[in-house]
């Protein structure tokens, strides 16, 4: 069969075998384009639904997880809540500080030291309290000084410790000298609070 003998204007009468290669074109047409026009989109939009499908059965699981321990969750979050409560009750408000103040100093000379210097600084604020930084030289021995550290430990009161330094004290060969920042904090009350947080917005404005 040559194709060229082939009549355009009377397919009727056309081969069976040329026939039905047009058929197969013609219907390879129609698919390829309800692909590229129709069924292309309708893949990719149910890609995109697939991937969200499995995002919400992955959210949905997490919930689940969340749900079956909310109990438990619960039970954590107010045993928190009263651990937080019984810090912050260690913390003195702003008249007690004074009294805490002479404890420490108190507990250094009944462990038998000798205070070179006893020096509050400034309060350091932070979000809900204060640091009050004490720069501390006392002079004694290594089992006083162990006395001392028991002694604040034993306080009611948060009291710490930092940068400790113990030296031999010169010109005295049986006594020492230990350096040491001891650090108490105060709770903020609620207008201390805001008026750092005005403070604050303040000099942001400012230097803008």
């Amino acid at each position: 069969m040559d194709i060229n003998e082939l009549d355009l204007t009377n397919v009727a009468r056309w081969p069976a075998a040329a026939k039905a290669v047009v058929i197969l074109f013609v219907m390879g047409c129609v698919i390829f384009l309800g692909y590229w026009f129709h069924t292309k989109d309708q893949l990719v939009s149910l890609e995109n639904i697939e991937k969200k499908e499995q995002e919400l059965k992955t959210i949905f699981e997490k919930k689940a997880k969340l749900a079956v321990n909310l109990e438990a969750y619960e039970k954590q979050l107010e045993e928190m809540r009263e651990s937080f409560g019984a810090m912050l009750r260690q913390l003195p408000n702003k008249t007690e500080v004074a009294d805490l103040l002479v404890d420490v100093s108190q507990t250094g000379l009944a462990s038998g030291l000798e205070f070179e210097l006893f020096k509050p600084q400034a309060e350091v604020p932070r979000e809900f309290y204060a640091e009050l930084p004490i720069n501390i030289i006392v002079t004694g021995d290594y089992h006083e000084f162990g006395d001392f550290v028991s002694g604040v430990a034993a306080l009611p009161r948060i009291v710490t410790l930092h940068n400790v330094n113990i030296k031999r004290k010169e010109g005295n060969s049986g006594n020492l000298v230990m350096n040491l920042t001891a650090k108490t904090y105060r709770y903020l009350e609620d207008d201390e609070r805001s008026d750092g947080k005005k403070k604050g917005k303040g000099k942001k404005g400012g230097k803008k």
